[in-house]
This record gives C-alpha cells, structure tokens and sequence, in this order.
C-alpha cells in the first residue's frame, strides 16, 4: 500500500515541477521567437506567429542602432564593479560581526537586517537628492557606489562565516598570520561558495536594474541597457521585434553566469544545510 502512494507522490511532484519549469520558459520561449520574426506585431494568433519566416535582422538591427552597444557596456561596467564591491566589503562586514565583539554590534546588526525590509522606493527621493548634491547625476558613481555593499549580502556572509569553524583561524595566528592574511587566505577561500552566489545575486541585480539608473542619468552615454530597451516603447506603439531581440541579447549574459557557475550555485546555496 506504501509504494502505489509513494510513486503516486513522486509522479504528481514531477507533474507539478514540470508544469512549473514550461511556466518558467514559455516567456523566454516566446520572447526568443518574437525576437525572430519581421514585424512580430503584424500577426493575430499564435499559429501564424509560429509559421512566420525566420530572420536574424532584428538583432543586427537592435545591435547598431540606438547606442545599444554603449548601454551593453555601461551595465557590463556597472554590474561587474558593483559585483567586486559587494563581495569584498560584504565579506569584510559579514566576517566582522561574525567573529568580532564590539560595543553596538547587535544593534548595528538589527539595524542592517531592518533595511532589508525597505522598499527601495522609500529611498528614492532622498538618495536622489543625496546625488545631485554631490554632482554625480549622469556619472557612473551614481550607478555603482551607492550599491557598493548591500544588507543581503552582508548578512548572507555572516550567517556562512558563523558556520565554518574558528579553529581554522586559530591556527592561523598561532603561526603568525596578521588579519589581512587570514581574511583574503584562509576566509575567502573556505567562503568561496557563498561568494559566488553573492556575485551572481549582484550581478543579475545590477545588470536588470532600471529604477535607479532611470533616474540617475539622463544622456545616452551613461544610461544602462534596461533603461536604452525602455526607449523601444513608444506612445503610440511598441517596436516588439528588436524589443525582443535587445532582451534577448541582454538575457546571455545572465544565463552564461548560470550555465558556467550552476554547480557553485548549488553548492553556496545547500552549505551548511548539512551537518556531520
């Protein structure tokens, strides 16, 4: 009787999973075949869409036109020093309140887990505000230096560094080893699991961000590729085909990151679920 319940569970999980997964591509999947059809918005159903002539001319398009190339570059730019930021100061932050007692760490601590639960339109007026005042609208410090370090990841580090045992550390000082050392040879490599899925998290989150970059430039050379795609969208009608193909094109990097560094991924996100 246990077994025809338990394959009855196991089919209905991957029934469920499965239909779960197509939701997850079936908008990928249609942005990929809109992106290849010459005037996508021409067509009235699905099966014409589906029967149309294939073309490639959306993406070259949306490749030479419209500074695409320059956005591709300023959010390549800005993901990857916001990205740097986040995994050294995070790491710093994280391992200070994870091995470190100092008057106020609780509250200090309290204080950081609160703003996560701020919006980020709650900053928005005071943190452009904050920017004009020091002259960094339409530069790249608007873009990066605000998101240098983030709650999350401090708090992801911490939680991570508390896991792995201090002895490691211990024995390090009891050979000579000064602080520096410690932290960039033997924390960072113990804690290179949650590192990498930090700089993933970031980098996915910087490279979509439109909120901040929107309002933080306002000319073409600094603004970002979420905020040059918004500019497909007219007031009278939407150029779907290289809309589509721009999103498209700004979907590979993103997916190169998960492709390349999936086992990494599993392995910062299930560390420590584990114990001995």
């Amino acid at each position: 009787m246990t077994r025809p319940i338990a394959i009855t569970g196991r089919i209905a999980t991957n029934v469920l999973l499965t239909i779960v997964a197509l939701g997850m591509i079936a908008p990928m999947a249609w942005m990929i075949i809109t992106s290849l059809r010459a005037n996508p918005e021409q067509y009235g159903t699905l099966s014409e869409i589906l029967s149309a002539a294939t073309t490639f001319e959306n993406y070259a398009d949306a490749w030479k036109s419209d500074n695409f190339l320059r956005y591709f570059l300023n959010s390549l730019f800005v993901a990857s020093f916001v990205t740097a930021g986040n995994v050294v100061f995070c790491l710093w932050a994280g391992y200070a309140f994870a091995r470190r007692r100092f008057m106020g760490r609780t509250l200090l601590f309290a204080t950081i887990l609160g703003v996560l639960v701020v919006p980020q339109q709650v900053i928005m007026i005071p943190l452009y505000r904050l920017m004009a005042e020091l002259g960094w609208i339409n530069t790249y410090w608007a873009l990066i230096v605000p998101w240098l370090v983030t709650p999350f990841g401090i708090f992801l580090v911490k939680q991570y560094v508390e896991s792995m045992p201090s002895e490691i550390e211990d024995a390090a000082r009891i050979d000579g080893a000064g602080e520096w050392y410690i932290m960039f040879r033997v924390v960072m490599p113990l804690a290179r699991p949650v590192l990498t899925v930090l700089a993933i998290y970031t980098f996915l989150s910087n490279w979509n961000s439109f909120l901040f970059p929107f309002l933080f430039t306002n000319d073409e050379a600094h603004r970002t590729l979420p905020v040059g795609l918004a500019f497909y969208l007219g007031k009278q009608s939407i150029d779907w085909g290289h809309l589509m193909a721009g999103a498209s094109i700004a979907a590979i990097p993103v997916l190169g990151l998960f492709i390349v560094f999936q086992k990494r991924i599993i392995e910062g996100l299930t560390a420590g679920a584990l114990k001995e």
